[in-house]
């Protein structure tokens, strides 16, 4: 069974945890705290300063001389309390803003780190969110309010004191207020920080749609379904309104008990201090400095029931980002053997794979495929075959299920995979181009080379001439994933970017499928020069593409069911020959519509 803390354990532990990130920053907490203790022992100070005031002012023998002394000393330490309170500010909200910059980086490190099935299982709204709303919600509960946390602890342990030096009686019906209060803050931030992450998980389901929908607007517009995405993104705001709504109504209420509460022990002492004013027990400054304490205390009270709000709500989005820190990845990105040399013999052998997703959905069935170094192998089958899974098998963004992939005899597991994709050259049918410059994205492909390099790539991808033609050559921006560029284009600077990297293995994904002829022809004398040497598997539908391979592979449902050379293959009664008509009479089809 359960115990009642049980519950809260992880919410402490987050909290503890919180703390233990700003520990980099004891010099500039130390700092900031040493003002705290300046800027909180004089605010104690103050109402002796008043009490001495009322008192000289009314008492016998009073002088102007007195009161100008004792209102000097208070001026006085108004300045000195007001520097102490800036300095601390600024030093803990510098230490915030240093702590949650380093999160956001290593959060940011470790998504990266993540195998490509985390990401097949995540949105990428949901994790931004976390990047950008749960790590700013993080930000006061490890700078600002741990020092506010501290100067109203001070304030309350302070004006305890004071208040049991100036009248005990009074003190003691003052402070009974204190266990409502207290209990009260417990149960309401258990609510709170159950909410909160309620709250912040509904944020990231708003965020998730309306990521979606800005990145695919021009689908979005397409289809007129601009209202569609509205009522989608605004039926998600009101699920985090409404979820909101009631982390309101719960703070508005305990708000409510907390003013009353303080408010009736202020009444309370007024009542009884009055009496003991009247009966001589106590002076007219007393009275006045102890009113001022208990409203001191009050505050300083309302104000930690407040901080304590703030660090359940933190605490709720904390757990969620330690979530995503405490994740290890299944696929280690780092260690395995990084050969000297790769001659770049390729064997799939009796391979078996079902995405993490849809695990009941078997993609290849037993492959088998023996590629030589050097040698050109062609991929064809229709939609759905698996075709590019063997593509994303090689740079060993998954793991077979069953088998083993092979190169130069080493199993890809036994391979560091960094080593490993810096060994494979990838250009895909719709290749991603970063908001970024052109020479940046050729860059992409080594990093650290120099623009002489860029431009021989350039050079080799036919890409040279159209960079050159625009009016900031390679510093010219492509917009938000290569907008600002033709499809052809794109696919050359893709190409350019690849050979930049200069890989052993080359995997052509459908490469030229969506590009016209004219297109078509520039691309297709760029990727033979890049071809060249270098073991290549082309996944294409196009028979001019398929034609120069050394070897066809057909592939139907997972399985190989074809394999020779062009001209073989046409001769045989299969799915090769099939496929190549239908193209055939596509073509035929689109050159009468013409």
């Amino acid at each position: 069974m359960q115990s009642p803390d049980d519950g809260r354990r992880p919410g402490r532990a987050h909290l503890r945890r919180l703390l233990r990130l700003a520990r980099p920053e004891l010099g500039s907490l130390a700092l900031g705290t040493l003002f705290l203790g300046v800027g909180s022992g004089i605010s104690l100070l103050l109402p002796q300063a008043i009490r001495k005031i009322i008192d000289d002012a009314l008492g016998p023998g009073s002088g102007v001389a007195a009161i100008d002394d004792a209102a000097l000393w208070l001026a006085l330490l108004i300045v000195v309390q007001a520097a102490a309170v800036a300095l601390r500010y600024a030093l803990f909200s510098t230490a915030g803003e240093r702590v949650v910059a380093r999160l956001r980086a290593q959060l940011f490190e470790h998504l990266l780190r993540q195998e490509v099935a985390f990401f097949d299982d995540h949105r990428t709204g949901e994790l931004t969110n976390r990047l950008a709303s749960d790590t700013t919600v993080l930000q006061s509960a490890v700078s600002v309010n741990v020092s506010m946390a501290l100067r109203y602890a001070a304030s309350v342990i302070g004006g305890v004191a004071f208040l049991l030096y100036t009248s005990p009686r009074l003190a003691l019906l003052m402070l009974a207020v204190v266990p409502v209060v207290a209990l009260g803050s417990v149960a309401y931030g258990r609510r709170v920080r159950r909410l909160s992450r309620s709250v912040q998980d509904a944020l990231a389901r708003a965020s998730e749609v309306a990521e979606e929908a800005l990145s695919g607007i021009r689908t979005v517009r397409a289809f007129a379904a601009e209202p569609h995405e509205a009522a989608r993104y605004t039926g998600r705001v009101a699920e985090s309104f409404d979820l909101a709504e009631k982390r309101i109504r719960a703070s508005a209420s305990f708000m409510g008990v907390v003013t009353f509460a303080g408010y009736s022990a202020a009444a309370l002492v007024l009542w009884y201090g009055g009496h003991l004013v009247v009966e001589g027990r106590m002076t007219l400054g007393g009275l006045t400095s102890f009113l001022v304490y208990t409203i001191v205390v009050a505050f300083a009270l309302g104000g930690l029931s407040d901080l304590w709000a703030d660090f359940m709500k933190a605490t709720g989005a904390a757990e969620r980002i330690f979530d995503l820190l405490d994740r290890e990845p299944a696929m280690a990105d780092a260690g395995g053997a990084q050969p000297s040399a790769v001659e770049g013999r390729l064997e799939l052998q009796r391979v078996r794979f079902s995405y993490p997703t849809r695990k009941d959905v078997p993609v290849l069935k037993g492959i088998d495929i023996a590629v030589r170094p050097g040698e050109v192998i062609a991929l064809v089958g229709p939609s759905g075959a698996g075709k590019s899974t063997i593509a994303s098998l090689l740079l060993r963004l998954y793991d077979p299920d069953e088998g083993r992939i092979l190169l130069d005899g080493r199993d890809l597991r036994e391979l560091s995979p960094t080593w490993l994709r810096r060994q494979v050259g990838i250009v895909a049918q719709e290749p991603l181009l970063f908001a970024a410059s052109v020479a940046d994205n050729i860059r992409y492909g080594r990093e650290g080379a120099s623009d002489a390099e860029v431009e021989a790539a350039a050079r080799a991808a036919n890409a040279h001439g159209f960079i050159q033609r625009f009016p900031s050559g390679y510093r010219t921006l492509v917009g938000e994933r290569g907008v600002q560029l033709s499809g052809g284009q794109k696919q050359r600077v893709a190409i350019a970017r690849a050979m930049l990297k200069d890989p052993r293995l080359l995997v052509l994904d459908e490469a030229t499928s969506a590009l016209d002829a004219e297109s078509e022809h520039l691309v297709k004398g760029a990727l033979d020069a890049l071809m060249k040497g270098r073991t290549t598997l082309i996944i294409a539908h196009r028979l001019s593409t398929v034609m120069g391979a050394d070897r066809v592979l057909v592939m139907d449902g997972g399985t190989i069911v074809q394999s020779g050379a062009h001209a073989a293959l046409i001769a045989e009664d299969g799915l090769y020959r099939r496929l190549v008509e239908r193209q055939f009479a596509s073509a035929r089809l689109t050159t009468t519509a013409v």
